[in-house]
This record gives C-alpha cells, structure tokens and sequence, in this order.
C-alpha cells in the first residue's frame, strides 16, 4: 500500500511538473516556473525511487527526459491554435489582416516620427498625420525618426529610421504645428547675435 501511495505521489508530481513546463511558456516567470517544474520532476523520481526501487525510479527519469520536449513542443506549436491558447496569446491575424489594403500599402518605406513612447505600441507622425504603429523589437524614443517596414490592414510595423534615410531636419515635414515639435528636429541653433548690427 505504502509502494502504491508512493507511484501515485510520483504519478501527481510529473502532472503538476508537466503543467509548470507549459505555463513557462505562456507566462515567462524569470525561470521560476521552471525551477518549481524541475523540482517536481525531480520530486517524483524520488518518490518513485523509495517505492518502487531502482526499476521505478529509472522509469520515471527516462520518462520525464522524454515528456519535457514533447510537452514544450506541444506549447509551441498546437496550443497557440486552441481556444485556449488564443485567449492566452492572441489568435493569429488572418490572410486578410496581413494583406496591405489601400493608402497603407504606400506608407511602406516612408520616414516619420515617433510622437509616443513604443514599448512597442505608439503613435507615429508621417506628412502630418497621426498613427499607430508598433516597433519591430525595439523601444523607440519621442522624437526619433522612424521607417515603416510593414503596413497591414490592423496596424504598422517600424523600426528606428538610420540615419542615411532621415531627412533633412531643416526641412518641414507637413505638420503645420510647428510650436508642438522638439527644436533639434526643426533645426534651430543657438542665436549668434553680431554686436554691429543696426537696433531697431
């Protein structure tokens, strides 16, 4: 009986472990999931051990070094597709989500300005005209300048614009509020005023 209660222990904690393997996925804990799921592992390979002998023991290790990539590509791959899985992580966009429709199609290779904080999603001035956007994996800053790499039916992609592909800064850039924009972009320099110049 003690043998039985012992599996069933082992039995419990591989379940709990494999349910920690995929939660870490779906909820990046800083690999503290990780380490509560390893230890269950090992909890029931331990238990498995003092049961049943080496036989249990080396049967639950073999089983659990099998379980563990099976059970992260399971999350990867099939889970993201469920119902569960797009509450979780969002469902995929759809064919036509992804297809460029319209005025967007153009925006793709235009140099803007960030007018928000992107971490990733914010808003972009291009021409004078205010979007959302979403950075390509990177924090973008207010003012700095940015390329559209991407446009879709739902959102634009950028990524911060190099510097060979920004414009002039002393060039207008559309927007007719030019109290509202940082001087550096405007181009303005520190005034030098000539000591012979006539006073009014």
């Amino acid at each position: 009986m003690n043998a039985l209660d012992g599996i069933s222990i082992a039995v419990l904690l591989t379940l709990v472990g494999s349910l920690l393997v995929i939660a870490e996925v779906f909820f990046p804990s800083g690999g503290l999931l990780g380490f509560l799921s390893a230890a269950c592992f090992i909890g029931a390979i331990y238990s498995a051990y003092t049961s049943g002998g080496w036989f249990y023991g080396l049967s639950f290790a073999a089983a659990e070094v099998v379980l563990t990539p099976v059970l992260l590509y399971f999350a990867f791959t099939y889970l993201p597709s469920t119902p569960l899985g797009k509450v979780l992580v969002g469902a995929a966009p759809t064919e036509q989500e992804v297809l460029p429709e319209g005025d967007r199609r153009t925006l793709v290779g235009r140099v803007g300005v960030a007018r928000s904080k992107m971490l990733p999603a914010g808003s972009i001035e291009i021409d004078g005209q205010m979007l959302d956007a979403v950075s390509q994996g990177q924090a973008i800053d207010p003012g700095e300048y940015v390329k559209v790499v991407e446009a879709s039916r739902t959102r634009l992609v950028v990524r911060r614009a190099p510097a060979a592909e920004r414009p002039d800064p002393t060039r207008s850039t559309g927007s007719g509020d030019l109290l509202s924009r940082p001087a550096g972009e405007l181009g303005l320099d520190d005034f030098d005023f000539d000591e012979k110049s006539p006073q009014a």
